[in-house]
């Protein structure tokens, strides 16, 4: 290989890195501009308000919240670390809040309450 195309390869990778990076970063404004935007809407419940209803029935450490479209449905996707060690993940209708789909994962066994 000659120096010339080492160093285009060496100018190539990291602006493929930041283009990548910057394509991430974008994408995350605009899901969490849609996420606002919905909460405006009145279509999702603010994520306080959620929070605040899932504590009373699943306490928990929060690790990790996102709001999917799922055909149409808008559903948050909650993590929960509990006082026990067990990984619970939640879908939640973002509209109503009820629970739709609860699976709760203690050391290497999943099971569905």
């Amino acid at each position: 290989m000659t120096m010339a195309a080492m160093k285009t390869r060496l100018l190539i990778i990291p602006m493929a890195l930041g283009l990548a990076l910057f394509s991430a970063m974008a994408a995350a404004d605009s899901d969490q501009d849609r996420a606002l935007a919905a909460v405006r809407a009145g279509q999702v419940l603010p994520l306080k308000t959620l929070l605040e209803r899932l504590e009373r029935d699943h306490p928990g450490q929060l690790l990790e919240v996102e709001l999917e479209d799922d055909d149409g449905l808008l559903i948050y996707e909650v993590k929960l670390l509990q006082a026990d060690g067990r990984l619970v993940k939640l879908k939640v209708d973002a509209a109503s809040g009820e629970v739709l789909r609860q699976r709760v994962r203690a050391g290497d066994r999943e099971r569905a309450p």
